[in-house]
């Protein structure tokens, strides 16, 4: 067993060492330049002889960006017709056909045109580190899945494009492209990032200054998750250090179960740790009892937290608060999330001695709760 586990190890490391390196820009909203940056980066790897092409780019008709193309060489783009229109696409295939050192793909959170061979370009540029191909991309904070929420409630946009947090572990560098509110509104008004018909719009809705701000907060946050987790995974630490496990505990309740989730993801992605998502079928939401919205529902909620990174627990027990302890023994689990709950006073009074029972279990086994509202 022991010499199978260390060849697994070894092939593990032969694999990784195969990959491409991966390199991310992270903005706070279109216009920060992260486009901008990654084509002076091109240049000056150009400049120092290094193999690298464009494989996709979107300027967005930014003349300063737009000039920066000259000189740097393309990969053509893939040609397909979609509604009888012609549109273009990353071509992944000549991609790895030509295999650059590096190769810049921008636009991270895009949604590939149906009859592509994968639904998003995260995946295309999965395939191509696969293929050994060092990849530098962009993505702005709005379009990372566990943030979903929190976006939706700061700008009132439920943004569609959305990248899952793995992807993000994935990368080896990860790079903030920061401006304060002012230079970001002032290259609004200067005509830098849309159209001359589209900017008083966005300074009212997007780009309004208390928006740009709470945007930038959970960029810069973002980006020391991702150096916490480089921390954490690179750095040998002492075999006393105990590893942080999170245990996201959700219902059929499909609002409570989603915040819970992407919640946890969060945690979990700052402490760099493993996470579980326990659902407790009781008696009364068995298969024949429990409606079908509600099976629906906590199908796209677990389909959400695999995608985020969890593993997904699923028992059956008529006490929810001895579950979810069980769950915490066999797990090692160090901290259980729940959501608020949201009960009658009928309801509240049977609820008490469940949640005292669980509060002093977990107090006892010194596992921290956090309630996620």
């Amino acid at each position: 067993m022991e010499e199978r586990k260390d060849a697994e190890h070894f092939l593990s490391l032969i694999k990784k060492s195969r990959k491409g390196k991966f390199k991310l820009y992270i903005g706070m909203s279109a216009g920060v330049g992260k486009t901008y940056r990654m084509l002076q980066e091109a240049h000056m790897l150009l400049h120092n002889g290094i193999d690298i092409k464009i494989g996709y780019i979107e300027t967005h008709n930014r003349k300063e960006t737009h000039a920066l193309l000259d000189g740097l060489p393309m990969i053509p783009r893939r040609k397909l017709f979609y509604k009888g229109k012609e549109l273009e696409e990353l071509d992944v295939q000549a991609v790895i056909n030509l295999h650059p050192e590096i190769v810049i793909i921008d636009e991270l959170a895009h949604s590939n045109i149906e009859g592509s061979l994968n639904a998003k370009r995260w995946q295309d540029i999965i395939d191509i580190l696969d293929a050994g191909i060092n990849v530098i991309s962009a993505v702005n904070i709005q379009h990372i899945e566990s943030l979903h929420d929190e976006i939706k409630d700061i700008t009132g946009i439920d943004v569609q494009e959305r990248i899952p947090d793995s992807v993000l572990g994935l990368a080896d560098e990860v790079v903030n492209i920061d401006l304060t509110a002012e230079e970001l509104i002032n290259r609004l008004k200067e005509g830098k990032i849309y159209d001359p018909a589209k900017i008083e719009m966005a300074l009212a809705n997007f780009f309004s200054s208390d928006h740009i701000l709470q945007l930038r907060e959970l960029a810069l946050k973002e980006v020391a998750s991702q150096v916490q987790r480089k921390v954490e995974t690179e750095v040998i630490h002492h075999k006393y250090v105990k590893k942080e496990q999170f245990l996201a505990c959700i219902s059929s309740n499909e609002k409570t179960a989603t915040i819970v989730i992407r919640k946890t993801a969060r945690l979990a992605n700052y402490y760099n740790s493993k996470w579980f998502v326990l659902y407790v079928q009781t008696p009364k939401e068995s298969v024949a009892k429990i409606a079908l919205d509600k099976q629906r529902h906590l199908i796209n909620n677990f389909k959400l937290a695999t995608e985020l990174g969890a593993e997904i627990i699923k028992v059956n027990h008529s006490k929810i608060a001895k579950a979810i302890i069980e769950q915490c023994e066999a797990r090692q689990i160090t901290t259980v999330c729940i959501g608020k709950p949201h009960l009658g006073l009928i309801k509240i009074i049977w609820a008490t001695n469940t949640f005292n029972t669980l509060l002093t279990k977990l107090s006892n086994e010194k596992i921290d709760l956090i309630i996620l509202s």
